[in-house]
């Protein structure tokens, strides 16, 4: 799960018509393999202004250490009304949400939902995580192969966020379909479709959940939501413990200061929703992915399966679920890595790029599940920061608890090649699209 810190809408930036390099030469070279496009702008200068694919300019930075200053420089904002030209860039996303914000809103957001992602309750979501994924596998046993992307990294994320936050079980086909079309980076007429249809279900799913609250027995309605037939041990918010999350941060500080407005809830439901199982399918996906094509990683994990955490953790370095956080804009001249940003212009923070950069890792090209776990986990795949994501406790159980269970259940597994290649996802994030598989 990235809860906060995942892509956000385009911006136009801002400056003149200058020839500038184009950040994706190609659009199926980069989506088969952006990192060798990282290297080659970070070998030039790792803060530069590159051309963005629909024609507008913006700063590119692919340095881990300037990634790192960047994430942390007050003077970078995420509210993209710091940008000079915010009002074209297609404004906030679905509502207002924590990734889109700055302080004092970010902090009042986040701790409305940061109780939720504690270590203590993600690990007692732990048994309901192992009994998903135990049935998913049974569903799967009977078969002689599947694509795994589709039959069990994208269900198993799913599953629990709708849980979580009390989305019913017969939406969420629908939901994850129109999550799949809004990260999808070539059909923006799709997506735009895709958001407008979310936003309606969500402000309908939103409107359902308050009302259901405050029904009592009397009335011949429950007394909290009942949308979900598995109520999280850990769905409690700041308030309206008892409830699902949604529901409870529905009701949480009613009638104060820190009660979330109509459009803030309808950004948290977005967020949570979207970043709570995309990016976690594509964790399992990758390391997946990574390890059949890396049989030596394979037998060493086999033979020493305490390595299952070393698995998450390279994975999230060297194929991380997002290649860039949240665009920030510069709210005053600043200069960064010495190259001077003009107040108002954009900045893609590629945290693909840092955790590849020969300065911070050595042989960063290599993928090895038995690095020193110190140097690992500086590894930028959930930002850093205040924006650091809310969800990484939960993203690294879950991508635990899938690989072991799926290596435990099915030795023999193999890439399936005659039912085709593993393809990569054109996407605001780095996930596959197939990955075709057998036991």
């Amino acid at each position: 799960m990235h809860a906060e810190d995942s892509a956000s809408p385009a911006p136009t930036g801002v400056g003149g018509t200058e020839s500038l390099p184009p950040l994706v030469p190609d659009l199926a070279q980069f989506t088969a393999d952006p990192h060798l496009r990282y290297a080659q702008l970070r070998a030039t200068h790792p803060v530069q202004r590159v051309m963005l694919p629909h024609g507008v300019p913006a700063w590119i930075v692919t340095g881990g250490k300037e990634v790192r200053s960047a994430l942390t420089d007050p003077r970078l904002r995420n509210d993209v009304r710091h940008s000079a030209t915010w009002e074209d860039d297609g404004g906030f996303a679905i509502g207002r949400n924590m990734l889109q914000v700055d302080p004092p809103d970010h902090t009042r957001l986040r701790r409305l939902v940061a109780g939720t992602f504690t270590h203590r309750r993600v690990k007692a979501l732990g048994p309901r995580v192992e009994q998903i994924t135990e049935e998913l596998l049974d569903a799967l046993a009977p078969l002689p192969g599947a694509d795994l992307v589709g039959s069990f990294a994208f269900p198993l994320p799913v599953t629990v966020i709708c849980e979580l936050l009390g989305v019913p079980t017969a939406d969420r086909e629908a939901f994850q379909a129109w999550s799949a079309l809004i990260v999808t980076a070539t059909d923006p007429e799709a997506a735009t479709v895709a958001g407008q249809e979310m936003t309606s279900y969500l402000t309908g799913l939103i409107k359902d959940k308050i009302l259901a609250s405050t029904r009592t027995p009397d009335s011949g309605g429950p007394g909290e939501s009942q949308a979900s037939p598995h109520p999280s041990p850990s769905a409690s918010a700041s308030a309206g413990d008892g409830h699902d999350l949604l529901t409870a941060l529905a009701l949480a500080g009613d009638g104060d200061d820190a009660a979330l407005t109509p459009e803030e809830l309808l950004g948290m439901a977005f967020l949570l929703l979207v970043a709570g199982h995309e990016t976690t399918a594509n964790l399992i996906s990758s390391a997946v992915f990574l390890l059949l094509r890396h049989p030596d990683q394979l037998a060493a994990l086999r033979a020493d399966p305490s390595l299952i955490d070393g698995v998450v953790e390279e994975t999230l370095r060297y194929e991380p679920p997002a290649l860039a956080v949240a665009y920030r804009y510069a709210a005053e001249p600043l200069t960064l890595g010495g190259v001077d940003i003009p107040q108002g212009d954009a900045l893609i923070l590629s945290v693909a790029a840092a955790n590849r950069d020969p300065a911070c890792f050595t042989d960063p090209d290599r993928f090895d599940i038995t690095r020193d776990p110190a140097a690992t986990a500086s590894h930028l795949a959930f930002g850093y920061g205040i924006h650091h994501c809310l969800g990484a406790p939960l993203a690294r159980m879950e991508g635990a608890i899938a690989l072991r269970a799926l290596l435990q259940r099915f030795p023999d597994l193999r890439l399936d090649g005659e039912n085709g290649t593993p393809a990569w996802r054109p996407s605001l994030l780095r996930g596959l699209a197939t990955l075709p598989v057998r036991w």
